[in-house]
């Protein structure tokens, strides 16, 4: 019954998530059309006044004005919480990946990203809303279930479920795919965006909650949405914030077709011009960033926002100087309006054309730059999307160079800011100058432009992010046209490989400048040469079953380790050892208790046990076997493997292991017994759980598993602790705390072998363990990346 019952809160918070992304996407979208659309109606009307009286600059300095306003305000959110700068899907791909960012899953985050992508976009930067919705929904996904948060300390629930990383990371998990459903209209491609892009860990439950949490989302947006813009409740017309509308050839034209087989030719050689333009993209958006990291982060972070103020100045200007003077008068199409049976299309036909812009041109035509420019993104991916009437190349050509730099400078700089819409817009430009040609110069009459503009988006975005699989599904829900299914995958295929060639996607590009650890699906083949001891770290921190006071203070405060072995030592004089000191004594007989129980399998295996080649076993059992004397010529860890039951009288479990430790001592045998957290050693600490040495181990007071988690997420730091409270010699047992059956390997386990359970476990340590039981490193995240092992695989070709 309580599985079930925990079942059940889980499929109830899952649903809760997905409402609550959809709503906090409907917040954003809403506040971005209202405040889009008093900012051009006023300016529109200003140039339309100013047209006839001469004064443009006027109108130039009322765009500035309510740009460098909107702008502002983004950069002092971001100055209140740093990690809301961005797209934040780096930032989430390393938290499912399983690295900490510091903050990413906050209150504050959310509330920031929220408001700053509001006015980063209103504010005419060339960002999306899109990418700032998946984080969004990865911090509800977060904080939701846990109902406590720090910016909101007084209201607190006791609630008593998913109390753990890997609950969270679950419901991040959930969070993310509804804000990529919320943002595109696509709950499957959503799903797959958390699986592609995300998640180390994934299990066959989690996909249904995801989708489940993803309709959610998608269809709270959609049915909020239909209500507000057009009044009918429950209509269900507006499935995303993005939305491309409907693709459909007019009826007066028989020969067009969306596409044919001829065409798939154009759309792979697009691929690989694609590819090649996002891989430039990346390129200089790495240079860009870098820069960034040397010249702007170090200084005051008014610095930030004042780079700021200078991208959206730079980019206001530029939008209105090539509006007014680069354009061309084009003719309005007059078949824009025929053979429109539904509600929908008429909608949408009656939209593009809405959206035009007639600067300076006579009637019945409209001028092609300020339609692109002086329009929200979403309106002007539509025209090129839908617009009947043509775009000249020379005016599709300089908006995507425009926009190509433009929206390079600004991805990085102190703003929420999303990546999709100007992708898909700067490729939609470069897909309807190829039709435009290819119609012009080649006669290939019978070509959609709108299919070459969406192929043209796919392609960009595509050698930007080099997403595959979810990219594929999210465009094909987009557009909800099956039939595109496979000229979008060939060019995404294409574009991902041309641009693999040369760099990496832009977001992993941003992931390894922070320096985060993270890990890829796979190794490469020529790594199977290492084995795990050539990459564990073979320098170990450790405790013992029984430790001072003293000792774990010291440990903790002198390391930052997560998670420490628990060992005892391997020593020939245990009975001497034995009557001096109660705190050895409980130690060792810890040791033989658990060594007993070894013995005892093996013995139900094994008649002999002289087959078991354990030193702890031979002690146990009396079995003194001479060890042959070494010759003198061997080297000091042959002789220190050899002298393993070599006494240690100086080295007592209450001292911590020193720096100053010779080589013999830092190799002498250590059995393991399990794993302990420093979380947990620091509750145990902080809550008084020990005994004194004139009392037995069970004396020491005992902690419930809901009381070692009281303090989650947030456990307390071992600096803050008051040392005045505890007797420093006083004994902490730790074996009823520690995880007595971690996963471990052998230190011979191929490196491929050794990601994979790392990674597909979701682990943190691995423990490197040889044949009889004794721990010889350990391996963490940071001994598993790309860097680290191309490292250790030239050292490996030096010795060879």
């Amino acid at each position: 019954q309580k599985a079930q019952r925990y079942e059940a809160v889980k499929w109830v918070m899952v649903f809760a998530i997905g409402v609550c992304t959809g709503l906090v996407g409907l917040f954003v979208d809403f506040f971005v059309r209202l405040l889009t659309q008093l900012k051009f109606r006023v300016v529109q009307s200003s140039v339309e006044e100013c047209t006839e009286k001469g004064c443009l600059a006027l109108s130039l300095l009322e765009l500035l004005g309510f740009n460098l306003t909107f702008v502002f305000l983004a950069s002092l959110l971001v100055l209140i919480q740093p990690v809301a700068a961005g797209s934040g899907i780096p930032e989430i791909k390393c938290y499912l990946n399983g690295v900490k960012v510091p903050g990413v899953v906050r209150l504050r985050t959310v509330v920031c990203k929220a408001l700053g992508v509001l006015f980063s976009v209103a504010g005419g930067l060339f960002v999306g809303k899109e990418g700032p919705m998946i984080h969004s929904g990865a911090v509800v996904g977060a904080g939701l279930p846990q109902f406590q948060s720090i910016s909101l300390r007084k209201i607190q629930f006791n609630f008593p479920y998913f109390r753990s990383d890997r609950d969270k990371r679950d419901f991040v998990s959930a969070g993310a795919a509804a804000g990529v459903a919320a943002a595109f209209g696509a709950p499957i491609g959503g799903t797959l965006f958390s699986l592609e892009e995300g998640s180390s860990f994934w299990n066959q439950g989690l996909t249904w909650k995801v989708l489940f949490c993803s309709m959610a989302a998608t269809f709270t947006l959609n049915f909020f949405r239909s209500g507000i813009q057009f009044g009918s409740w429950g209509s269900f017309q507006l499935p995303g914030l993005l939305n491309f509308g409907e693709f459909k050839c007019s009826e007066s034209d028989k020969k067009c077709h969306l596409w044919t087989a001829v065409d798939l030719g154009f759309f792979i050689l697009m691929g690989i011009v694609g590819g090649l333009l996002g891989a430039t993209f990346n390129c200089l958006n790495k240079r860009l960033a870098k820069y960034r990291m040397r010249n702007v982060h170090p200084k005051p972070k008014l610095v930030r926002v004042l780079e700021s103020l200078l991208v959206s100045l730079t980019t206001t200007v530029v939008v209105f100087i090539a509006s007014m003077v680069l354009g061309e008068c084009r003719q309005i199409s007059s078949t824009s309006h025929s053979g429109n049976d539904t509600l929908s299309l008429q909608g949408m036909s009656e939209d593009v054309n809405s959206s035009i812009k007639t600067f300076f041109c006579p009637n019945e035509t409209y001028n092609d730059m300020a339609t692109l420019f002086f329009n929200p993104q979403e309106s002007a991916i539509l025209q090129l999307f839908h617009q009947d009437g043509t775009f000249s190349p020379v005016t599709l050509s300089l908006f995507f160079l425009l926009y190509f730099l433009l929206s390079c400078w600004t991805y990085g700089i102190s703003v929420p800011s999303g990546l999709f819409v100007p992708s898909l817009l700067c490729g939609a430009a470069f897909g309807r100058l190829v039709a435009n040609l290819l119609k012009s110069y080649i006669g290939l009459d019978h070509i959609y432009s709108g299919t070459f503009a969406l192929i043209g988006a796919a392609a960009f975005l595509g050698g930007v992010v080099r997403m595959t699989i979810s990219l594929t599904v999210i465009l094909i829900e987009s557009t909800n046209e099956i039939t595109y299914g496979l000229p979008i995958m060939i060019t995404l295929m294409v574009a991902k490989w041309t641009g693999d060639f040369f760099n990496k996607g832009i977001y992993d590009i941003h992931v390894n400048l922070r320096g985060v650890p993270l890990l890829e699906w796979e190794t490469e083949v020529e790594m199977d040469k290492l084995r795990a001891s050539d990459i564990m770290e073979p320098n170990l921190t450790y405790v013992y079953p029984h430790t001072r006071i003293q000792s774990l203070v010291s440990i903790l405060r002198t390391t930052v380790h997560h998670a420490f072995p628990v060992v005892t030592e391997n020593r020939g004089n245990e009975r001497e050892f034995m009557k001096g000191n109660q705190l050895i004594s409980n130690n060792i007989k810890f040791k033989k208790s658990s060594i007993l129980t070894r013995a005892g399998e093996q013995r139900k295996r094994s008649q002999s046990m002289k087959s078991y080649p354990s030193s702890e076993l031979r002690n146990m059992c009396d079995e003194h076997i001479a060890t042959e004397e070494p010759p003198e010529k061997e080297d000091l860890l042959q002789q220190m493997l050899e002298r393993r039951y070599t006494p240690y009288p100086n080295l007592y479990p209450d001292q911590s292991p020193s720096e100053e430790w010779t080589m013999e001592e830092r190799f002498r045998p250590l059995t393991f017994h399990g794993l302990i957290l420093r979380s947990q050693l620091v509750t145990l600490l902080v809550r008084g759980v020990c005994y004194s040495e004139s009392q037995s181990s069970a004396s020491q007071p005992r902690l419930s598993h809901a009381e070692m988690l009281e303090d989650y997420p947030r456990y307390p730091d071992i600096h803050d602790l008051d040392l005045t409270l505890l007797n420093p010699r006083m004994i902490v047992d730790v074996t009823p705390y520690m995880n007595p059956s971690p996963f471990a390997v052998s230190p011979n386990t191929h490196v491929s072998q050794v990601f994979n359970l790392f990674r597909t476990m979701g682990l943190r340590h691995l423990p490197v363990v040889n044949a009889v039981g004794e721990i010889v490193g350990i391996i963490t995240r940071h001994n598993l990346t790309h860097e680290f092992l191309q490292a250790r695989l030239r050292q490996h070709y030096q010795t060879i």
